[in-house]
């Protein structure tokens, strides 16, 4: 039997990741501007290209939500209006908030507009979210520290809230978000959208000791990037990635939230590349038409997933039952996947026979490799017989990020859509 199809919603830190969102399934996406939208790094939006993504999504017919969940202070609050006014007037589909004096100024100032509530106002219960729906918000994005048959019981409580749900990217060690972490140590404050990730820093426990007069100083962790600055913290044997929580991957509950009746599935990663943008809107489509549809979910998804780059997958809390070991990774940090993004085709070339394209490089590959197309149709996995310079001489391999060489593709392809991508493993 058919369900409705929930919204699927993309990040989108460039309007290069928005189009692709939309190429590869995505009926929404959300983007902010640096100063309102907690992501003032990657984030190449400003009014003008804000302007030309709400534009073109409208000419699809897909959706544009606009991020504006800082938590202001006095000094931000003075000319927050006059900031969100030419915002306004763009003409999102909606602002996501969290702050209540944001909100009440919105309604103040611009009582048409639709607000969702952003993940930040940490809603964990339906009381809190009739509480929210009598402020006036069309939509609540639930904190991602709900369990699955939480998400039910709101869903129960208050059927006529549209549910948000994060169903794929990184995971926060405090809650949903509100970490002080970052401004804490380095003065760069999360909540105002300057987060440094400290908590993915690599840890190095410094045993404790006892000082001249006899007393024992506490346990001391260093980060290794910034030898000499000791904190003191409690540890055990557990590892150094103290804080380093999994990545968030759901693709398997879709069908269960699609079926519960929750309005949006969300992807987070505005940060991220277009490729991850373009992989994650591909894979989670299919999942929710094949549930929308009442097909079984397909284990493969799972594998797709594993090629981008992640920390190792948690479901988060989700599964409420998990153990603590299935949610952090103590071990490392840094991404780890099994596919790379290597390339994007810039144009056809003519008079060539065959599939020819000349091709700019995001990282190395060379003649031999295995190699995949990613397009919005389908997938095409080929190995590389031959690459050519710009000067159409034969060439062993492609040095990596601002080259561009030519090579032969399995099919045609559009460029503004197809990427690249080679195997790792």
């Amino acid at each position: 039997m058919s369900q409705p199809a929930p919204e699927l919603l993309s990040p989108a830190g460039s309007l290069r990741a928005m189009r692709l969102a939309f190429a590869y399934g995505a009926d929404a996406v959300y983007a902010g501007l640096p100063r309102m939208s907690l992501r003032v790094r990657n984030n190449s939006f400003d009014p003008e290209t804000m302007d030309r993504g709400i534009r073109e999504a409208r000419a699809l017919g897909k959706r544009f939500y606009a991020v504006t969940n800082v938590a202001p202070h006095n000094n931000k609050v003075r000319t927050l209006v006059k900031h969100l006014a030419p915002l306004v007037e763009l003409g999102p589909d909606a602002l996501i908030v969290s702050d209540p004096g944001v909100i009440w100024l919105v309604r103040q100032h611009f009582p048409t507009i639709p607000m969702h509530l952003s993940v930040q106002a940490n809603t964990v219960n339906w009381a809190a979210v009739k509480f929210w729906q009598e402020q006036g918000i069309e939509r609540i994005i639930l904190s991602r520290e709900l369990g699955i048959e939480e998400i039910g019981e709101i869903r129960e409580q208050v059927p006529d809230m549209e549910l948000e749900v994060f169903v794929h990217g990184a995971l926060c060690m405090a809650y949903s978000g509100r970490c002080m972490l970052s401004g804490y140590f380095n003065h760069r404050d999360p909540n105002q959208g300057a987060c440094t990730n400290a908590c993915r820093w690599k840890y190095e426990a410094k045993p404790a000791r006892e000082d001249e007069v006899g007393q024992w100083e506490p346990v001391v962790i260093e980060d290794k990037t910034r030898p000499g600055e000791l904190m003191p913290m409690d540890e055990d044997e557990h590892g150094s990635y103290i804080l380093n929580s999994k990545d968030l991957r759901a693709v398997e509950y879709v069908e269960q939230l699609t079926r519960m009746g929750v309005y949006s599935l969300k992807i987070e990663g505005r940060t991220k590349s277009p490729y991850y943008v373009a992989r994650t809107a591909q894979v989670y489509r299919r999942a929710i038409d094949d549930a929308a549809a009442g097909r079984p979910f397909d284990p493969a998804l799972l594998g797709d997933l594993e090629g981008l780059a992640n920390r190792g997958y948690t479901a988060g809390l989700l599964d409420r039952h998990a153990r603590p070991e299935t949610l952090q990774n103590l071990e490392r940090a840094h991404h780890n996947g099994a596919q790379q993004w290597v390339a994007e085709p810039v144009q056809k070339l003519s008079g060539q026979t065959g599939h020819w394209y000349e091709v700019e490089a995001k990282n190395g590959f060379s003649v031999g490799e295995r190699l995949c197309l990613l397009t919005p149709k389908g997938n095409h996995a080929f190995e590389l017989q031959a690459l050519r310079d710009k000067n159409d001489s034969p060439i062993d391999r492609a040095p990596g990020s601002g080259h561009r060489v030519r090579l032969q593709l399995p099919v045609d392809c559009d460029p503004a859509t197809a990427l690249l991508v080679k195997n790792l493993l």
